[in-house]
């Protein structure tokens, strides 16, 4: 049979093309993978996390922050979704479903994983040697707070990466029916905290029922609790604690520099491209940054909302309980650290950075209830003209 022109140019063309692919597929397997690999970065990696929060606090709000910025940074090619508290697993849950691959990942606080390692509330309870929640974070990324937590998640057999983020102001003591005015108040109190402010608020003499921030108000509704501390004024207040109560105390040093957490599936953290790695390490701290500057200015307005719209009256707690606290914490850390080798490795790794950062600090900074009252305090009429 004869070939025309046209045929055998096109057999010549097919034979070509035959020819590179199977010499790319003998001598370059790179060749190969690669297009796969096209195809792989055209489709987004999915990550499923979940908070400890319900949707409507301010909290869920800052982990929906920190995905939309992994989203954003990434350009589209990870895809963080986070659902609320009690979607997948309860707020309690959320490390071992995380840990076991349930979860790709969760926003939460370390003190809801006390039980686990009482070691764990260092970083969340307690009055951090004086330190604010800035200076832990930075005892944690620089004074060594990093590899000690590693260290304890891998004692426990926890399949995590870790992330701290996100510095808290001072908690209030709590809500109450009346203004607390000395220890003797909080005894057999029905009381709500964590962490390790469960052993302090129990010496203290309160009776004390630990439950997630969704569950607290409700509680408190029904006369199981009478009295309770969260953690900030928009949070509170979303939360429905002027509802319950007109009555807040603030300051305390249970916990006075909590940080959130936020973590990722140890297996599935590692397979990711280097690359998604340093984006989500600069995503965490950019949204550290941004949640500070927004917890000062959404907490400001409904500290002064519940003021003068909802009826709350703030008090300070007085400087006898506030001494209190401390003499009872050194006697709680001392119980807990005595049978526990890495209580204390943590501990003395905390004091040290503290008694350093905390003398430079005080040292360096200015007071700042000087400056306030000069430009807004109440300033004394002008004397009368005899």
């Amino acid at each position: 049979m004869s070939m025309k022109k046209g045929d055998k140019e096109s057999n010549q063309s097919a034979a070509g093309r035959r020819k590179f692919l199977g010499s790319a597929a003998a001598g370059t397997a790179g060749a190969t993978l690669a297009f796969p690999m096209i195809a792989n970065a055209q489709t987004p990696k999915q990550m499923r996390f979940q908070s400890t929060w319900p949707s409507k606090d301010i909290f869920h709000e800052y982990a929906l922050d920190f995905a939309k910025k992994v989203n954003d940074m990434t350009g589209g090619e990870l895809k963080i979704e986070v659902l609320p508290a009690g979607a997948v697993v309860p707020a309690f849950g959320l490390l071992d479903a995380v840990s076991k691959g349930t979860l790709d990942g969760g926003h939460g606080v370390m003190g809801y994983n006390y039980g686990k390692q009482s070691a764990i509330a260092l970083w969340t309870s307690g009055p951090a040697f004086g330190m604010d929640a800035n200076m832990v974070l930075a005892w944690h990324k620089y004074g060594g707070g990093k590899q000690l937590l590693a260290e304890l998640y891998n004692g426990i057999g926890a399949n995590v990466v870790s992330f701290l983020t996100g510095p808290m102001p001072t908690q209030p003591l709590g809500w109450f029916k009346k203004p607390i005015s000395k220890v003797e108040d909080l005894k057999g109190m029905k009381f709500r905290t964590n962490g390790l402010a469960i052993d302090l608020f129990t010496a203290m003499g309160a009776a004390v029922n630990a439950l997630p921030g969704g569950e607290i108000v409700p509680a408190m509704d029904r006369g199981l609790l009478d009295g309770a501390e969260f953690n900030n004024a928009s949070s509170d207040r979303l939360l429905g604690f002027p509802d319950v109560s007109k009555i807040c105390m603030l300051q305390s040093f249970h916990q006075s520099s909590e940080t959130f957490e936020i973590t990722f599936n140890k297996t599935k953290y590692d397979a990711l491209p280097a690359k998604m790695k340093s984006v989500i390490e600069n995503a965490v701290e950019a949204a550290s940054s941004d949640m500070s500057w927004k917890a000062v200015d959404r907490y400001s307005k409904d500290y002064r909302d519940m003021q003068a719209k909802d009826g709350v009256k703030f008090y300070k707690t007085p400087d006898a309980i506030l001494q209190q606290q401390l003499a009872i914490w050194d006697q709680v850390v001392a119980k807990k650290g005595a049978d526990n080798p890495l209580f204390k490795k943590v501990e003395a790794s905390m004091r040290a950075f503290a008694e350093r950062a905390m003398k430079w600090d005080m040292d360096t900074n200015n007071p700042r209830r000087m400056a306030y009252n000069h430009y807004f305090g109440r300033k004394a009429p002008p004397p009368k003209k005899a």
